[in-house]
């Protein structure tokens, strides 16, 4: 099995050789540099500029000559092997032979979502020693693995935020075929892979496109990163539009990535009659029909209009969004913390939490503090458990922490155990942060690598310090916060594997594949029966029960999150977990729990 997705951007093996192209509206001259020497490309309407050059191999060097001087690399590169301002290098990805031609997914009510960041998840840091850790991850009862972005990026080492070719896998991590070797075992392994992607902006440093494509961005639309990118612009829009749907399908099509999780689509401004989000969800449903394709947002908005279901259940255009409100429930709750957007949900946790258990947002129009009082959020409740990812960690929560401290740094190990049990046996989609099923004590912190600029990673360092010398922790002292920009920084966010087998990671591990075989056996056929509703109460002011009623049966989930015991009503149904003393959930002690299903045929 081969497979190749053919697009009108970069480069690509044609009849007769090798398609250059690129698309360079506000450019006066440009020429192609293959191998160190010059070819002429034709120029042809609409700003693209396009050359067949005959004989060339897999393994070549090209970039585009801009305007008689500056070369730059690909746009669309399918590699970079010596960083982001090097030259870009051929790729045929028909060379790879591909073994999983009957894999096509699995039904998204299967996820267990492991969300990893390549270069830190092993000692290696690269793809194949990730590899090495798949059957761990499926013999935990993981089903899918998620990557933090791979657009190639400045440096050896970041998070994968600061991307600028989207179409070119990190080299940090190794070359494209060992990234398809590791999708291409995870489906013999029964697991799907996912890619996390940036469309909201480029990174800092090595991005070329103002150097020839000027219309590519708007002082229309300004966000955290400054002028927008122009999705809906009159002459452009279309252009940039699909450079970014093909970069979705590419990754879909070339690589057999199973999903896409798309950041911060917030900060992604259109002002078109189709949002780039619909078009983009759109076109990749009518492109795969037969493969179970995943589509996740982050997006603090709290839009539940991209989540839609057509009337036989399934998504229209995206499947789910990242729960953001659920995490920050229960994160005050295990910690109590009520800075910046826990602000927003430190004043009634507990009745925002069953909420969330039972609708998906807490917010849903309601006036948002932390945006000073303007409304967040639109009605979710009609929404399957599915159109939610959840979590109690995820590399933000962590790695936006002045220390990076991990969860279980933080909360009550009891406390924390109830919280798990929570969220790994809800009917929405559970996520783990790499790391987070034995209690990793190695830190996430947040590191980049954008040397020899040393005026940008001086900026870096500066601007990270100033951020948290607003925190009482660090008023008086920033030198205790680690230089994202050192390589130690780096080194100490990697995982130690080894701890697994020691206590308290032992029992935290056993745990957590206890909840997951419970999941997969009592939770994911309910959830697979089709869903019919849910319903959440207070019954005291410190206790959530929520109920979830599906096609095949009920499953209920009572908690209490106060100090004093409670006894639930009517306690009927199988219980599948709880870490009452008793075993049975009549009593529910401080912050113990109960889930009960009962058949409903």
């Amino acid at each position: 099995m081969r497979r190749a997705h053919s697009m009108d951007f970069g480069a690509e093996f044609v009849e007769g050789g090798v398609r250059f192209a690129l698309w360079a509206p506000t450019a006066s001259e440009v020429g192609l540099v293959l191998d160190g020497a010059d070819h002429p490309l034709s120029a042809a309407e609409g700003g693209w500029h396009r050359a067949v050059v005959p004989g060339v191999r897999a393994g070549a060097r090209y970039g585009f000559r801009i305007d008689g001087d500056l070369v730059v690399p690909d746009p669309a590169s399918r590699f970079q092997p010596e960083d982001v301002s090097a030259p870009s290098e051929v790729i045929d990805p028909n060379a790879f032979a591909w073994s999983d031609a009957t894999w096509r997914g699995r039904p998204f009510e299967e996820a267990v979502i492991y969300e990893t960041h390549v270069g830190t998840a092993t000692p290696e840091g690269s793809y194949a020693g990730l590899m090495g850790k798949l059957e761990a991850l499926r013999d935990l009862g993981v089903t899918a693995i998620e990557l933090l972005p791979l657009a190639d990026f400045k440096g050896t080492r970041n998070w994968g935020y600061d991307g600028v070719l989207p179409y070119a896998p990190d080299s940090a991590y190794g070359r494209p075929d060992d990234l398809k070797r590791l999708i291409d075992r995870a489906h013999a392994l029964g697991l799907m892979v996912y890619i996390d992607a940036v469309y909201n902006h480029f990174g800092p440093a090595g991005n070329y496109l103002h150097a020839y494509a000027k219309t590519f961005f708007t002082e229309r639309h300004q966000t955290p990163w400054g002028a927008g990118i122009n999705f809906d612009g009159k002459e452009s829009g279309r252009v940039v539009r699909q450079y970014f749907i093909q970069n979705a399908l590419y990754w879909l099509e070339e690589y057999h990535f199973d999903g896409i999780r798309f950041d911060a689509v917030h900060a992604i401004l259109d002002d078109s009659e189709t949002h780039f989000l619909a078009e983009l969800g759109e076109t990749v449903r009518a492109r795969f029909p037969e493969r179970h394709i995943h589509l996740m947002l982050e997006n603090e908005a709290n839009q539940a209009r991209w989540l839609e279901r057509d009337p036989s259940g399934r998504p229209r255009q995206h499947d789910a969004q990242w729960a953001d409100d659920l995490h920050h429930c229960w994160h005050v709750l295990l910690t109590g913390e009520d800075a910046g957007y826990y602000a927003s949900f430190s004043d009634k946790p507990v009745e925002r939490l069953a909420r969330c258990l039972a609708e998906g947002f807490a917010y849903q129009g309601e006036p948002f503090k932390t945006l000073d009082d303007h409304p967040r959020g639109e009605p979710s409740g009609h929404l399957p458990p599915s159109a939610f990812v959840t979590f109690l960690q995820n590399h933000d929560q962590v790695g936006n922490r002045a220390l990076g401290e991990r969860l279980s740094q933080l909360a009550d190990p009891g406390k924390l155990a109830l919280a798990r049990a929570g969220f790994l046996l809800a009917p929405q989609i559970p996520m783990l942060w790499m790391g987070e099923e034995w209690s990793a004590s190695t830190p996430f912190l947040f590191f980049v690598d954008f040397a020899p600029d040393d005026d940008l990673n001086k900026a870096v360092r500066e601007g990270r310090r100033r951020e948290f010398k607003s925190f009482a922790a660090f008023a008086d002292d920033t030198s205790v916060i680690p230089d994202p920009t050192a390589e130690k920084t780096f080194l100490d966010s990697k995982l130690d594997w080894a701890e697994r087998t020691r206590s308290p990671h032992r029992e935290v591990l056993a745990d957590t594949k206890r909840l997951l075989a419970i999941r997969r056996e009592a939770v994911v056929p309910l959830a697979r029966s089709g869903y019919h509703g849910a319903k959440a109460t207070l019954p005291r002011a410190d206790v959530v029960d929520c109920t979830w009623t599906f096609g095949a049966g009920r499953m209920r989930f009572v908690a209490n999150l106060g100090a004093t015991a409670f006894e639930p009503d009517d306690l009927s149904g199988r219980v599948i977990w709880t870490n009452a003393p008793d075993g049975s959930g009549a009593s529910l002690p401080g912050w113990t729990g109960v889930f009960v299903t009962d058949s409903l045929q």
